[in-house]
Formats: structure tokens, C-alpha cells, sequence
């Protein structure tokens, strides 16, 4: 993965993000709306029922542990790549290649499976408002001309833009769950869900799962350090902040749904319409017209995620060239945009094959489309964000690093490799529920990003044995 000259000595890319704008960023990637309309209600029914907000509080105390070694190693990272970079640097080129493949895999699975969900969630949009239901991929189709544009031009475009749509959909869930407490929700305010009567009244673990599907995308803050204004203080900050962030609302909205319907009727809520708890909780608290508002939002939410991925993959790809894993091409700056134009043109097309792909094999693009390609994307970020702490160990033991903390550079990188191996053992024993199919195709999908991994390893290898010039 050497590149032919110093990477340092190329054009790079260039921005003036600070944590605000990161932070927006990747939350928008988690696409905070979508989560509490889908993860939500499967935590709740698949999960411990109204004990599941707690499953929220975990997953955010699993990540911000994680993201102590993680952050700890920032300054000692100087290249774009987040979690393979981070790899490279402690488990050595061969696992670095391996973990950059299985980004790569992981990343554009969960968008192709987002635009499976955008499409289907437009095409039902636009059959409400019209009469007409257009196909699904020609909906997709559309918005994904949009992404593109956006995509190809200046980092700091995009930042405004899904900033704009990040506030309009935290806005919308938080006056619904303003409405509940002040309402007094379906019963009284009991907090019920954080008694152990309830966080253990059902499978806790499944609840976990679930819950930590919705930070898909937490890390992306060290994928944008070349265009950080201080990354060696944007990308920490921007982390710790996120992570908080993101889990404190999850589980306080999570939370609100729960008493929205009342404890004893938040279960059967959950299991006889997944699809709509979110919608029918916003009509049941604040109206017809607030459920058509957040339909909308959820419409912009999904954008939002594409188009955040759509940079985290471009940028990968950019990344993976300047190391010359990937043709040379792909390391070009836009001489105007300073962008990596064109990673972005050839991220489009990658996303456009893969809808024409699934319109042409006529999948369901929310039972089939979305839910196997999160599975994949949960397995490989969870094993990235594995050997990711796996990397701060070795790193910080071979390196005495002055003025590290025994906790930052011992301590937690252990710890968070101990939970997430625990963390590992739940998506792989739950993956048929998670990718909502049988056992033979659940394997099937879930080696996916074992083979993506070998692929990666195997091929730095092979240069690594080659001849050099």
C-alpha cells in the first residue's frame, strides 16, 4: 500500500470544517430520524420492550469507550482513512488492506441499502400526495443525480446542507417527545423503562444490537482530517461530542415513544406496526399535519445519510489511491472544488449499478434491499471498530508514547476490545433477525465481508511479494 511518492507531496484535499460542521456530518449519517422510525421499534418488540432506551444508554457507553483508544491514536494517524488507517498503523499493512476493503464493503452496502429505503419511502410519498406510485429505483434514480452533484463540489457545500436537514428532523423528534412528557404520555410519566423489571423483561442483548446499528457512521469524523480546520483537536472533539450526542438522543426519544403508549402498550404498538410507531406517535401527540411534516423529514433524513456516505466512500476511495491500492485516478483533486471529484463521479456510478441491479432482480426495496445490506454494513463496522481497538493496543504497547494516559492508551483499548468481541457474538448469533432471513442466506450475506477482508489482505500481500520499481 506504498504509494509511488510521498503522499504528502500531492495535492490534497482542502476545507475549513470545524467540530460543528463534522458533527453535523455524521450525524447526519446516522440519519437520527431513520433510526428512531426503524431501529427503534425493533429494539422495542424484538428487544426488552419498554426496557429499551437502556439498550441506547449501552450502545453509547460501548462506543465512547471505543472511542478513547480511538482518539488516543488520532495524533499518531496522519493519513484520511479512519478505521484502516487506524488498522495499519497498529496491526500492520496486510490487516490495514484487509480492514480498507471491508470499509469500502461495508460502507457501500449500508448506502445501497439506504437508497433501497429512499426509494421505496419517495415512491410511497409521492403516491399519497399523487395517485401515482412511480418505481422505487426511478425515485432513487432522481435523488441520486442530486447526491452526485452535491457529492463532486466543495466539502463545505454538503456540510450546509445536511446541517439544514440534520436540524429540521432533531427539531421534529424533539418537540414529539416535548409533547409526550408534557402531555404526560399515554399513563403519567413513570420511567418505568429504567427499572430492572423492564430492562430485563425481554432479551437486552437484542436491544444492544439494534441499538448500535444506529451509529453506523460515529467514526466518519477522522475520515474528514484533511479537511478539518485542527484535526488533531477537530476529529477528538468531534467524536466524544457525536457519540453523546447521538446516544442521548436515541435513548431519550426512544424513551418517549415508550411512554407515548404506555408501558403495558408499547410492545403490542411496536410488533403490530413497526413500519409506522414513529408516524403514529407524532400524529397521536401533535397531528395529522405534524405525521405529514415528519414523512417529509424522513425523506430529507434519508438524503441526508446518503449523501454523508456518499463522501465517507469517495473519500475512502481517495485515500486507498494515494496509497496506490486503487488506480491513481482516483487520488485527483478537483483543482477548483478541492474536492475529490473523481472518487465522487465514480461513487455515483458504483451506487447507480447497484440500483439498476436490484430493480432488474425486482427486490422489495425495504424487506430485501435494506435490510441484507445492513447486516452486512453492521457485521464490518463492528469488526473494524474490533480491530480498530485491537490496533490501540499493540500500538500504544510498542510505542511509549510521553504524556499518555494509562487509561487512554491501556485501559480502555482493552476493555473495548473485550466488549466488543461481546458486541461481535450478538450480531453473529442474531444475524438471520438482523438481516430478516432464513439461516443458509443469512450465512451467504454475512461472509460478505469476510471475503472482503481476505480480498484486501491477499492483495497487499501480493505487492508487497511483487517486484518493486
Amino acid at each position: 500500500m506504498t504509494p509511488s511518492q510521498p503522499e504528502l507531496d500531492q495535492p490534497r484535499l482542502q476545507g475549513r470544517l470545524g467540530v460543528t460542521a463534522v458533527v453535523f456530518m455524521v450525524l447526519a449519517a446516522a440519519a437520527p430520524l431513520t433510526v428512531i422510525g426503524g431501529n427503534v421499534p425493533l429494539a422495542i418488540s424484538a428487544g426488552n420492550g419498554a426496557g429499551a432506551p437502556v439498550g441506547f444508554l449501552i450502545a453509547s457507553v460501548v462506543l465512547l469507550l471505543f472511542s478513547v483508544g480511538f482518539v488516543a491514536m488520532t495524533p499518531h494517524v496522519q493519513h484520511a482513512g479512519a478505521f484502516f488507517a487506524y488498522i495499519e498503523q497498529g496491526l500492520g499493512r496486510l490487516a490495514g488492506g484487509g480492514a480498507a476493503f471491508l470499509a469500502l464493503v461495508a460502507y457501500t452496502a449500508i448506502q445501497a441499502g439506504i437508497w433501497g429505503y429512499l426509494g421505496g419511502a419517495a415512491s410511497s410519498f409521492v403516491e399519497v400526495y399523487s395517485g401515482v406510485r412511480p418505481p422505487w429505483w426511478l425515485c432513487s434514480a432522481v435523488l441520486l443525480i442530486v447526491v452526485a452533484l452535491l457529492g463532486y463540489r466543495h466539502i463545505e457545500l454538503s456540510s450546509r446542507v445536511l446541517g439544514t436537514a440534520l436540524v429540521c428532523e432533531l427539531a421534529i423528534v424533539l418537540v414529539m417527545d416535548g409533547a409526550i412528557f408534557v402531555t404526560g404520555g399515554a399513563s403519567g410519566i413513570s420511567g418505568a423503562s429504567f427499572t430492572p423489571a423492564e430492562i430485563f423483561s425481554g432479551p437486552l442483548g437484542i436491544a444492544v444490537l439494534f441499538s448500535i446499528t444506529g451509529f453506523i457512521g460515529f467514526e466518519a469524523t477522522a475520515v474528514f482530517r484533511q479537511e478539518a480546520r485542527d484535526p488533531d483537536r477537530t476529529v477528538p472533539r468531534a467524536t466524544y461530542i457525536a457519540v453523546t450526542l447521538i446516544g442521548l438522543f436515541y435513548a431519550l426519544s426512544s424513551w418517549a415513544m415508550v411512554e407515548g403508549w404506555g408501558v403495558d402498550g408499547i410492545t403490542a404498538a411496536a410488533t403490530n406496526s413497526p413500519d409506522d410507531l414513529m408516524l403514529n406517535t407524532a400524529q397521536r401527540y401533535l397531528g395529522a399535519v405534524a405525521g405529514d411534516v415528519m414523512q417529509v423529514l424522513l425523506i430529507t433524513s434519508l438524503i441526508a445519510c446518503v449523501l454523508s456516505f456518499h463522501n465517507v466512500i469517495a473519500r475512502y476511495q481517495f485515500a486507498l489511491a494515494r496509497r496506490a491500492t486503487l488506480p491513481a485516478v482516483l487520488g485527483s483533486v478537483h483543482p477548483r472544488h478541492s474536492s475529490p471529484a473523481t472518487s465522487s463521479l465514480v461513487q455515483s456510478a458504483t451506487a447507480a449499478v447497484l440500483v439498476a441491479v436490484f430493480a432488474m432482480l425486482g427486490l422489495d426495496p425495504l424487506t430485501e434491499i435494506f435490510s441484507a445490506m445492513a447486516g452486512v454494513a453492521t457485521l464490518g463496522i463492528v469488526l473494524l471498530m474490533l480491530l480498530t481497538s485491537l490496533a490501540a493496543v499493540v500500538f500504544f504497547f510498542r510505542n511509549k508514547i510521553a504524556g499518555a494516559s494509562v487509561w487512554s492508551s491501556r485501559v480502555a483499548p482493552v476493555a473495548a476490545v473485550l466488549v466488543l468481541l461481546v458486541a461481535l457474538w450478538l450480531v453473529v448469533s442474531n444475524f438471520p433477525l438482523v438481516v430478516g432471513s432464513s439461516v443458509p442466506v443469512a450465512w451467504l450475506i454475512g461472509m460478505v465481508p469476510v471475503i472482503a477482508f481476505g480480498f484486501g489482505w491477499l492483495l497487499v500481500a501480493g505487492k508487497r511479494q511483487g517486484p518493486t520499481s
